[in-house]
């Protein structure tokens, strides 16, 4: 799996402390949708100092990120290695201009109304020269100081961002060897998770509230899911904006099994799932039953006490030079992956290296910012919800309607421009939009309203109220969240309208995502 300044391309804009609409386990799960790697980048490292082009892939760009959006995935997660970029302690101060790329890079998602999963991924691989969050070393005082300060840079320099962004604590934390977990290793694994909440969570703005994504050995979903230790670390120091009942802890987990089809790299087994035609290049092993079951297993044990389970990795090599048949095979494993997820309340994130043909994950060509397996990710949105990728829905492009103005005067819309809608009742924004067959649709709305003031409305489709979705304040007409809602259309051509039912109108509509059956 180890396979420059902020005002050029422009800051994020973010909601105050706290403000923050807050989304329920199943709500923020639904939202994420499907999920993508930056693998292979910022987490890239040369004698101990991180470079994003280390590893054979070119500088991201929001070029990129935009084809990645444009593919129907409304989640990056963005691993990072620091290693050398550290300073000395006690303050152990991560270099400024690290920082301000990682900080970059978050933010050609974020502005465009993505989540972004922000991990420390390669300081705890024996295997990365100048590696230090290792679980089995004996200096752990000085280790447990340093993770805990560069957690309070990491969080400081990025309070002001809304629930979109998420933070995970680390990438894979073991001690190496692929047995049964040790002691005292998991002991610290524990800790480590400990010291990343607590810190988070007193750095001020709006992490008192952010969702904070943690892991067990490994990632491994029998030694996180069962018996060997794990603890899901105390929230004390959360925000008291949070309903007593619900969480803001997510677990996370990669799956890559069976790994002989997977990620081993030969040509023995290249087939996956009942549709396999030749049992001899089909695993013994985990199939659709072995991978519903481990899916079960962390929703008896974490989704149904609250905590959301994210599928950091997942995903299969291409060993098409083998078996011309294999990338439907790899499609066939991605589809029961986040189809399974979605069953059991789990979002699932790809694994994409960058690297297409031979053994490569890569999903897209990072030069030319061009699909190159369709096939994966067409398996992938269907699975989420529709038949394809989500559509964007401009509010400035026609055939949309805006019963107002199309305004570009506050930061961080998409496209040219959002719908300003007139303060009166009625005063409408409309979206038409098509579906290939009738049946339940997912809508993402993306809204900014700056007054403390919810704006309650109709949701209207095809002239009959189907919901009556209120939009929460956002901090700042400059801080844009998205709503999930889901309703259902019929096959060809549908309208969809959002509808005020006070004089304080609608919020600013930047646009709708819609999935569609």
């Amino acid at each position: 799996m180890l396979s420059a300044a902020l005002s050029v391309s422009g800051l994020a804009t973010h909601a105050s402390a706290d403000t923050t609409a807050q989304q329920s386990a199943s709500q923020i799960v639904a939202d994420m949708g499907a999920g993508w790697n930056l693998g292979n980048q910022l987490e890239a490292s040369t004698d101990g100092y991180p470079s994003e082009t280390a590893w054979g892939n070119p500088a991201v760009t929001q070029a990129l990120v935009d084809k990645v959006k444009a593919a129907g995935f409304n989640t990056i997660r963005i691993p990072v290695s620091y290693l050398r970029s550290i300073g000395s302690g006690p303050d152990y101060t991560i270099n400024s201009s690290w920082l301000d790329r990682i900080q970059e890079v978050v933010n050609y998602a974020y502005n465009r109304g993505m989540y972004v999963v922000l991990n420390i991924h390669g300081d705890g691989y024996k295997s990365v020269p100048y590696s230090w969050l290792i679980c089995d070393a004996s200096n752990q005082t000085t280790i447990k100081a340093k993770y805990q300060k560069v957690w309070q840079q990491i969080a400081s320099r990025f309070q002001d961002y809304d629930q979109r962004l998420i933070f995970e604590s680390m990438n894979e934390e073991f001690d190496g060897q692929y047995g049964n977990p040790t002691q005292p290793c998991y002991s610290n694994i524990n800790s480590y998770n400990q010291i990343f909440v607590d810190t988070t969570r007193r750095s001020g703005g709006n992490n008192g509230s952010r969702w904070l994504l943690v892991p067990g050995w490994n990632t491994n979903i029998d030694y996180t899911a069962g018996d060997y230790g794990f603890v899901v670390p105390t929230d004390n120091h959360r925000s008291p904006s949070i309903p007593s009942n619900e969480q803001r802890i997510m677990i996370s987990v990669h799956y890559y099994a069976p790994w002989d089809f997977a990620g081993e790299e030969n040509g023995t087994i290249t087939q996956w799932g009942p549709a396999a035609t030749n049992p001899s290049r089909t695993s013994s092993w985990g199939q659709e039953d072995y991978m519903d079951s481990q899916l079960k297993k962390m929703y008896d044990r974490f989704v149904v006490r609250g905590y959301p389970v994210v599928v950091g990795e997942y995903g299969s090599i291409d060993k098409s030079s083998f078996d011309s048949s294999n990338n439907r095979y790899r499609a066939d494993f991605a589809h029961t992956m986040v189809a399974t997820a979605k069953k059991y309340g789990a979002a699932t994130i790809y694994w994409d290296n960058g690297f297409n043909g031979q053994y490569g994950f890569g999903l897209f060509n990072r030069n030319a910012n061009t699909v190159t397996q369709s096939g994966i990710i067409g398996a992938i949105m269907s699975a989420i919800g529709g038949s394809g990728s989500a559509t964007t829905y401009e509010a400035e492009v026609s055939p949309a309607l805006c019963t107002g103005t199309i305004d570009s005067n506050w930061s961080g819309y998409s496209g040219t421009g959002f719908c300003n809608g007139n303060n009166t009742v009625g005063a409408y924004a409309q979206f038409t939009v098509n579906a290939s067959a009738a049946g339940t649709a997912t809508l993402r709305v993306r809204f900014a309203n700056g007054v403390a003031t919810a704006r309650p409305a109709s949701l209207i489709v095809n002239g009959s109220t189907a919901q009556a979705p209120s939009f929460e304040g956002t901090g700042a007409w400059t801080t844009w969240v998205t709503k999930t809602l889901t309703v259902t259309l019929n096959a060809g051509g549908n309208t969809i309208r959002f509808n005020p039912t006070t004089a304080s109108g609608l919020p600013n509509i930047d646009y709708l995502d819609v999935t569609t059956p």
